[in-house]
């Protein structure tokens, strides 16, 4: 009897944002958490220099998503508060599918 092995493509779920320079980044998404107020992101970086990757801090990107006429966008969470719940919340999540260093 042989054992058939599934093999899964790994496509990541990639997004762009642009600074305030006009600079584009991708990131990868990593997780997302619906809230009954908003939507928020973990993002992690994508780096087509694998030497970049390597010196990259490897810290989460938290945004949060918003809607105007259909499309979507993503901003910084701007409130405190806000922000280390959601990061806590993350963490809580991510720590078991990775090896996550909590600062």
């Amino acid at each position: 009897m042989s054992e058939e092995i599934k093999n899964e493509e790994y496509n990541p779920d990639i997004v762009s944002l642009v600074d305030d320079e006009g600079k584009e980044y991708n990131f990868e998404v990593l997780d997302a958490i619906e809230t009954d107020e908003a939507r928020y992101l973990a993002l992690l970086p994508v780096y087509d220099d694998p030497k970049a990757m390597l010196d990259d801090s490897g810290e989460l990107v938290i945004v949060k998503v918003g809607e105007d006429d259909g499309e979507e966008y993503f901003y910084e969470i701007e409130n405190d508060d806000e922000y280390e719940m959601v990061a806590d919340a993350f963490v809580d999540r991510l720590q078991d599918r990775f090896e996550v260093d909590e600062k």
